[in-house]
């Protein structure tokens, strides 16, 4: 027995120092492979994206604060797409062809480098999209720029080591390239934000032009399908840590301002409360359950969660805005602090909705009774703002938002869902 024991030993560290040591055949992981979990590579990877919504959130907030509603918003939704589409990029990739050896660390590392290059170019392009000087996202382009040299490493190591998805692989390399160009290109032609709307329309056609080729025509990658949506998941915790970021800075404001009070209690519950009503809502919805049978229905799926996990982030940033309001550091007032808070959240509960009716491909009165309940509610929050009630008070009305579709749906909506799922499985 012992004589066992020790051989198993033996082998279980021959198979670590091989998986850690040797380089493998990226031939593509089995897409049906059960159990497949996030990695702790991916965990690490992710932890980039904190720094990056943190910065996204804080130069939003600060825009936001004094009044400059506009420009906030334009170079929020860019910031957001950039570090969605990075975040994106590597973990669609990573679903398909993790190998986790040497070279594959070393490329994640070089990606994760990339992201916070990215992150420190934020501020920048902030600032030249608020003073309407020429679109400053040089910093942020170089920050692409060193992903994808590991992006694209990656992906032809996929196309000569993988021949049945070469073409795919080299799609998704040609479409990376390309629009890497062009980005590269307008950062060195300091053209104002109004002519960058334009230009950046098209290269985000070709950004997300490539998936959309790649997986429809082409075959597609063994992206797995629980493992995909779980890495989704995992971002829109990262995201709520805005959220619960926001709710510290705006207590810590109000203790500072006056002690303790039962407009910082209000505002603590609100925060916690409403994170964890966003967290919730969000795993309502089968995602892995229906991908894994519809793999077809990925790609506005994924494409769906810019704008979720954007207005999570968002979200975060309205709560630093109350912060300024309280300290007195704002041009707005308390409307304008809960509309900061009560419109991302009203964003994410209407793209959320939006992906569960694509997923399960069919309509329920009852769930678009939830819809608008929640709607009704953000509107009372901001409407008490208006009429002069406390913020705390205002916040706790946002935060009962979500908690109407979690309840609806604790109540009654499971068995609507259960059923709609045994139909749609079952096609």
């Amino acid at each position: 027995m012992h004589s066992l024991v020790a051989d198993g030993r033996r082998t279980f560290v021959a198979e670590l120092t091989e998986r850690s040591h040797r380089l493998h055949r990226m031939t593509g992981r089995d897409p049906g492979e059960v159990h497949r979990a996030a990695t702790p590579l991916e965990l690490l990877f992710d932890l980039a994206f904190v720094v990056a919504f943190g910065q996204a959130g804080e130069q939003l907030a600060h825009l936001l604060a004094e009044g400059h509603v506009l420009p906030g918003i334009g170079a929020f939704s860019f910031a957001m797409f950039a570090i969605c589409w990075a975040w994106i990029n590597f973990s669609w990739f990573s679903s398909a062809y993790d190998t986790d050896d040497w070279f594959y660390r070393v490329a994640t590392m070089v990606q994760m480098i990339g992201v916070i290059v990215l992150a420190l170019g934020l501020p920048e392009m902030f600032a030249s999209v608020d003073h309407g000087a020429s679109f400053d996202n040089g910093v942020m382009v170089a920050g692409y720029v060193v992903m994808r040299i590991a992006l694209v490493a990656q992906w032809l190591r996929a196309a000569v080591q993988d021949p049945p998805r070469r073409r795919v692989a080299l799609t998704y390399a040609g479409f990376v390239a390309a629009a890497q160009v062009g980005w590269v290109a307008l950062a060195v032609a300091h053209v104002p934000f109004e002519t960058v709307v334009g230009v950046a329309a098209v290269l985000f056609v070709v950004e997300m032009g490539g998936p959309i080729v790649a997986e429809t025509r082409l075959g597609g990658t063994p992206w797995n399908a629980s493992h995909i949506a779980e890495r989704y998941g995992l971002l829109t915790i990262i995201a709520l840590g805005e959220v619960l970021f926001g709710t510290v800075t705006s207590v810590a404001a109000i203790v500072a301002k006056q002690g303790w009070s039962l407009e910082a209690v209000l505002i603590v519950v609100a925060g916690v409360g409403l994170t964890f009503g966003l967290w919730w809502s969000y795993f309502i919805v089968p995602s892995g359950e229906v991908l894994a049978r519809y793999r077809h229905r990925a790609v506005v799926w994924g494409y769906g969660h810019i704008l979720l996990f954007a207005s999570i982030a968002a979200t975060g940033a309205g709560l630093h805005v109350a912060a300024y309001v309280i300290q007195g550091e704002a041009t707005i007032g308390t409307t304008g602090a809960v509309l900061s808070i009560a419109v991302p959240v009203l964003v994410f509960s209407i793209v959320l909705f939006l992906l569960y009716t694509y997923l399960m491909h069919e309509g329920d009165s009852f769930h678009i009774g939830l819809f608008l309940g929640t709607v009704a509610m953000l509107a009372a929050a901001v409407w008490l703002a208006a009429a002069g009630a406390p913020l705390g008070v205002s916040l706790v009305l946002v935060t009962l938002s979500p908690a109407v579709v979690v309840v609806g749906y604790e109540l009654l909506g499971h068995r609507h869902q259960s059923a709609a799922l045994a139909r749609i499985l079952s096609d």
